[in-house]
């Protein structure tokens, strides 16, 4: 009989853990150039348009980000859930029904914002006239990295999220040269639709949108609850900002996302957080379920102290001639928001990390609780604060609101590792505790 040598532990943890690490490394490079983008894109129209275009473009950018939430709370959230680490053929079958799904939710919302543009007219209509245009490309791009992220080939949407960007500079030019709202927001989605095209190219995946009915048929139990967990989400960004401009007119709208912009990186990495760290908890549930409440203080509690140093040991110091410099005009009425809408993106920031956990259990009721309470919050304290203080007042709401949602969803995070972790035995440790190797067809 041969003899089998024992793989010590430690090397197989070693293993795991360095595999992880290999993920969330591009994982983290794919948020970086999809953050850079967003952050470029931001500047270069307030640089161009100035404070009150720059908020009919803000109002537009933050519809996207509604629309993005309902795509991915009824098609790749449920993906990255079911679809992580599975083999390669049921993979590609729930990419296909996902992805022809994302362009169906595109379809439809863009179909909406064709009709509410038209309806209103004017500049503002003419920028949701345009976001109609892009939106069935973006939403497709945003499912090919999804799918790309359940399949542990993150290398695939870091390339992807480049491509986007390598197409984004010659089509801010051209949009430089028009000078309007409505040419910027056909240069940021036209590029995103040639990244879709590209995703296309690179799985070799045909989008199903014809299954899009018996997709959301099988996965309506998680997609339900996720749809109505990130509507709450964007949508409270949405109600904030539309009674913002009510109350204190488009030009405040403007100051607050100037100010939000200056935390691009940070922002733009909690949208597209998901993409790792959903599937990232899986495996660590998978393999140590008492590891995954420390997965996500680490993973929340790192992002909240880049983000206040970034803000804080950053942003507060620049000069306002660099400023100036970097958003033009609108740099003096955002930089008085800077010290609230950094504190709004710490309390974002930890509370991701306990979301990342409760998806990963699968806990969609608990976490679709602490959304609404996080989202009432939001709107609650974002409005009122606009009363009280305008875009001051407002940026400042919206900081309490964040602070207090992070412990609604931490509590809940604690009672759903309760129900679900099993307790450790008596007098166990976490070094008896045997790591498999990673098995994934991973094909970069």
């Amino acid at each position: 009989m041969a003899n089998h040598r024992r793989v010590p532990r430690s090397l197989l943890r070693n293993g795991a853990v360095r595999a992880m690490a290999g993920r969330l490394s591009w994982g983290l490079g794919d948020q970086a150039v999809s953050s850079l983008t967003n952050f470029a894109v931001g500047l270069y129209v307030a640089r161009s348009l100035g404070t009150f275009a720059f908020g009919i473009f803000s109002l537009a950018w933050v519809t996207y980000g509604v629309v993005l939430n309902i795509s991915r709370g009824l098609a790749t959230d449920p993906l990255m859930v079911r679809f992580s680490a599975v083999p390669e053929d049921r993979w590609r079958s729930g990419v296909a029904s996902a992805a022809g799904t994302a362009i169906g939710v595109g379809c439809a919302t863009g179909l909406v914002s064709l009709v509410a543009g038209l309806a209103a007219g004017g500049p503002l209509g003419n920028a949701f006239v345009a976001l109609a245009v892009v939106l069935p490309g973006l939403l497709l791009q945003d499912a090919w990295r999804f799918a790309f992220f359940a399949h542990g080939a993150g290398k695939k949407a870091f390339v992807n999220d480049c491509v986007w960007g390598v197409a984004l500079l010659p089509a801010l030019y051209v949009a430089a040269q028009i000078h309007t709202v409505v040419a910027f927001v056909l240069a940021w989605g036209l590029s995103g639709a040639v990244a879709a095209l590209y995703g296309w190219f690179q799985t070799g995946i045909l989008p199903h949108p014809r299954e899009m009915l018996g997709w959301l048929r099988t996965q309506r139990d998680l997609s339900v609850r996720y749809l109505v967990e990130n509507v709450s989400n964007s949508g409270a960004s949405q109600l904030r900002a539309y009674g913002l401009g009510a109350i204190a007119g488009i030009t405040a709208v403007g100051a607050v996302r100037g100010a939000e912009q200056l935390l691009g990186p940070f922002l733009a990495l909690l949208m597209g957080l998901s993409l790792v760290t959903v599937a990232e908890g899986t495996r660590v549930l998978q393999r140590a379920p008492h590891r995954l409440k420390h997965f996500c203080v680490i993973l929340g509690g790192g992002q909240a102290a880049a983000a206040l140093c970034w803000g804080l040991g950053l942003l507060l110091l620049l000069p306002d001639g660099a400023g100036r410099w970097v958003m033009g005009s609108v740099w003096d009425s955002s930089s008085p928001l800077i010290l609230p809408v950094t504190l709004a993106v710490v309390g974002a920031s930890f509370a991701t990390g306990a979301a990342a956990g409760l998806r990963a259990l699968g806990a969609a009721k608990r976490s679709l609780r602490s959304q609404l309470i996080a989202s009432l919050f939001y709107v609650t304290f974002g409005i009122t604060g606009a009363f009280l203080g305008g875009a001051a007042g407002s940026a400042w709401g919206v900081a309490t609101a964040t602070l207090g949602g992070s412990v609604v969803w931490w509590l809940q995070l604690r009672l759903g590792l309760r129900d679900y972790v099993p307790p450790v035995p008596p007098g166990a440790n976490e070094t008896t505790v045997v790591f498999e190797p990673i098995k994934e067809p991973i094909k970069e």
